[in-house]
């Protein structure tokens, strides 16, 4: 255990000496989405090779190098999902894309052991062979700093965190700043929370710190309940330290001694990686009582959730902490001074702590030259829907969302055209072509109607029906409403029925007169803020796709084809060969006709189940 502040400083020094000392270092992604591709095959399969081809490797960071072995490593996630499994070759910062274990004898025999690019592996576009990482489009535009780490180190090793400088901003705050300073430098850097509406950080811990009342607490919102969001995962399972050590931080400058880490049950090795990195800290004695001799102490503890959406809300998250039912309640008053077991608490997400360590180490400036002047420093996002380049990305504020879509994202799939793109989930909103050149900050979004969220980005293209879209995010409003109050209980399911009326072709003149009116109800009544921001994607789609609701309700029709309900499945003469292979597997018995003569499709039985045109072998069935 680690008495003071030079033997950590020592132990940082040996730990850089031996990452400084590796000549050639062979990253695989851990993430998420490349080990469901099987990147730990790969991992399995190019350790094996190693061994049989004599090589001498290393898989964890060591002292001293025999022979100056290469090191073969699994990091965390890359970022770019929808290529994986990634490889990335050190020091040269080649990128191998899609790699599979087949490619591992090619890959020692031409990389590890003659130095040399194996160019079919790498990432390629348009002709253009990307060989270096940071020139792959994906890359060249992002910024990283929360995740930083998350694609260069073994996130189960704490030797690796403080070789990379992990625990120095801690190491500085124990050596001689004051809590007013640590408070002064969040607050003069402009850090707002990532998780929703972007509440100063500095307002917050200023707050906390000013309280009377102790015990206080520090409590990290890991819980990420967005459809689609996976951005606080990554850091949680990749680089847990950084995390913990903002946390820690935050407990000096507020005067809190417990750090509590609330993370969805879903997340089980987020779960193993925080718990392992705790251990770590707290054997190095960067963790409970008297840390490093400096009289100061924190202890940290982790909390599984049930996956409520709901307690991403901050009084909903500290009742379900104290072992209540997760339920927001009235405010004020606020966290900051009656919060975790009624006490003062600095509640913060993920991403926010995961910003701390580097604005105390570089200072408040350095974060501010990045970013917008309201809405400082980067942000991650998790791109998903009808994208080219599926992934985690982390970009300086201010960023167009045609930057991050096109330039990052490269694009709609298959050359598609782009209709919207929904953002801050459930509680976001739709943002349409005229906002293609609006810039990702908290003031812009806010201004058309949109938050930031905590980074989820579901694009969409023209084939997207986005009455459909809306009713998908209500009925997951609805179910993960908490019932306490009314309005949000009673309007969101309203709402629903109605959409589901309207996508099931039983729209009525009203509907959408009657949907705004209980958003308007929902948004000015609810209890907390994810109550008031339930209808969002529903206004905002009324708000800038009118047509198609229209279209719904008068016509019956669905513009883009994908409403089930209001699809029509017709035969063309010309086309049907009368084969009645169509009429026996109909299951209604909605197709008729004779052998060697035309079918026709009894539109009264027809569920639209869509089996007729997929076995049709003329492909005389079409869709209208």
């Amino acid at each position: 255990m680690l008495k003071s502040v030079e033997e950590l400083r020592a132990l940082r020094a040996e730990a850089k000496a031996s990452m400084d000392a590796e000549n050639r270092k062979i990253i695989i992604c851990g993430g998420a989405g490349c080990v469901s591709k099987g990147a730990n095959k790969v991992y399995e399969t190019l350790v094996s090779k190693l061994e049989e081809k004599g090589v001498k490797f290393t898989v964890k960071l060591e002292k001293c190098h025999d022979g100056d072995p290469v090191r073969v490593t699994k990091s965390g996630c890359h970022g770019f999902c929808e290529v994986g499994p990634l490889l990335r070759v050190e020091p040269q910062g080649w990128l191998y894309v899609k790699v599979k274990p087949e490619d591992c004898d090619e890959i020692i025999d031409t990389t590890i052991n003659n130095g040399k690019c194996v160019d079919r592996l790498c990432y390629t576009k348009h002709g253009i062979i990307y060989r270096e990482q940071k020139e792959v489009p994906f890359y060249k535009k992002q910024t990283r700093v929360s995740l930083a780490n998350c694609d260069k180190i073994d996130a189960t090793s704490i030797e690796e965190y403080l070789a990379q400088g992990g625990y120095t901003a801690f190491e500085k705050v124990l050596s001689g700043m004051t809590s007013e300073e640590i408070v002064n430098e969040i607050t003069e850097s402009g850090l707002r929370g990532r998780g929703g509406g972007g509440f100063p950080t500095g307002r917050k811990w200023s707050q906390v710190a000013r309280q009377k009342n102790f015990p206080k607490y520090v409590v990290c919102n890991g819980d990420e309940g967005d459809p689609g969001a996976f951005m606080d995962r990554s850091v949680m399972e990749d680089d847990p330290h950084r995390m913990l050590e903002g946390m820690m931080i935050a407990g000096f400058a507020t005067g809190a001694n417990d750090g509590y880490i609330y993370v969805r049950a879903e997340y089980p090795l987020a779960v193993a990686r925080l718990k392992n990195a705790i251990a770590q800290a707290t054997e190095l004695g960067l963790l409970g009582d008297n840390i490093l001799g400096s009289g100061f102490s924190f202890h940290m503890h982790i909390n599984r959730g049930a996956g409520a959406f709901v307690c991403g809300e901050g009084s909903a998250l500290t009742a379900s902490i104290e072992g209540k039912r997760g339920m927001p309640r009235v405010k004020p008053p606020r966290t900051v001074e009656h919060g975790l077991f009624d006490q003062p608490t600095v509640l913060n997400n993920v991403e926010t702590f995961a910003n701390v360590a580097d604005i105390i180490n570089k200072g408040s400036a350095w974060y501010k030259a990045t970013g917008t002047d309201n809405s400082s420093g980067t942000k991650t996002f998790a791109l998903t829907g009808n994208i080219e380049n599926a992934g985690l990305i982390e970009v300086p504020m201010g960023t167009t969302l045609r930057e991050v879509i096109f330039d990052i994202g490269g694009g709609i799939r298959n050359g598609g055209e782009f209709k919207a793109v929904q953002i801050g989930g459930p509680s976001g909103g739709c943002l349409t072509e005229e906002h293609l050149d609006l810039p990702l900050d908290f003031d812009s979004l806010k201004e058309v109607g949109a938050i930031i969220g905590s980074g989820g980005l579901v694009v969409m293209d023209k084939n997207t029906c986005m009455v459909e879209v809306a009713r998908f995010f209500m009925n997951f409003t609805r179910n993960e409403s908490c019932g306490k109050c009314v309005p949000c209980r009673e309007g969101t399911k309203r709402m629903l029925e109605i959409l589901e009326r309207i996508v099931e072709g039983k729209g009525e003149e009203g509907d959408i007169e009657l949907l705004e009116e209980l958003a308007d109800t929902i948004s000015h009544a609810a209890l907390c803020g994810l109550g008031k921001t339930a209808a969002g994607p529903v206004v905002s789609t009324i708000k800038y796709f009118k047509d198609e609701y229209l279209a719904h309700i008068h016509e019956k029709r669905c513009p883009a084809g994908e409403c089930k309900k209001l699809k029509t499945y017709v035969i063309e003469e010309e086309l049907c060969k009368g084969c009645s292979k169509c009429a026996r597997n109909c299951p209604t018995g909605a197709i008729k006709g004779e052998i060697k003569k035309p079918y026709k499709i009894d539109q009264k039985l027809c569920i639209k189940c869509g089996g007729c045109i997929n076995g049709c072998p003329f492909k005389a069935i079409k869709e209208v």
